[in-house]
């Protein structure tokens, strides 16, 4: 039976890429690589979980894949939340923030909903295609079956799981813009020079060098 601790790993794992996309990568290349690589990456974790079976080991089955999840979604995260907040005016912060958090529970909520009910009428359906007198135990289903059955569930939901993420990482390829992410008041102006910056006290452009005798 796999316990919370079985998925320290992951948190770890999780927690360690956050803070490397968080201050590494997203000041060089922003939100748009981050986001739809590390939905694509879980999305491989899920899908090498789909190979769980009654006998699978821990170390050989579920822990490399909770440590590919754990990378993934790091690499979602972090990008995903400072892009929501990027940009508000400080006196707004917390309600940003709140509403980003909200998404989150919202879309938290829904998809455990979902995956519950599709892992719920996948052994259902498994247990009444598969139950036969050889495998009724007392007029219930053997053991064996219904470990088969929950197995069969657990991977049709991480198909499921792994799926909407790679429509996650479409989505978000096609929304994120490329480059870092700029403050409006840092964006060059149209047909402006790269050199006319203006001044902090008149806002005026700076006058150009006098030419050099000689």
């Amino acid at each position: 039976m796999v316990t919370g601790v079985a998925f320290l790993p992951m948190v770890a794992c999780l927690m360690a890429t956050s803070v490397t996309s968080n201050i590494v990568l997203m000041p060089r290349t922003g939100p748009r690589p981050l986001a739809p690589a590390g939905m694509l990456l879980a999305a491989g974790g899920l899908a090498w979980l789909t190979r769980i079976g009654v006998h699978s080991s821990y170390a050989t089955t579920v822990l490399p894949s909770l440590l590919i999840i754990g990378a993934g979604l790091g690499l979602v995260f972090a990008p995903v939340f400072n892009t929501g907040t990027f940009g508000v005016a400080p006196r707004d912060a917390g309600v940003a923030s709140a509403t980003v958090n909200t998404g989150q529970q919202l879309g938290g909520s829904i998809g455990t909903s979902l995956l519950n009910t599709i892992f719920a009428s996948t052994v259902a359906a498994y247990l009444t295609a598969h139950t036969t007198p050889a495998t009724l135990v007392h007029g219930r289903p053997s053991p064996q079956l219904t470990g088969q059955a929950l197995i069969h569930g657990y991977a049709t939901a991480f198909w499921w799981s792994a799926a909407i993420l790679a429509g996650g990482a479409l989505i978000a390829l096609a929304l994120f813009r490329n480059g870092p992410l700029t403050p409006p008041d840092r964006q060059p102006q149209p047909g402006a020079p790269a050199h006319a910056t203006a001044t902090p006290a008149t806002g005026a452009a700076p006058a150009p060098a006098p030419p050099v005798a000689g």
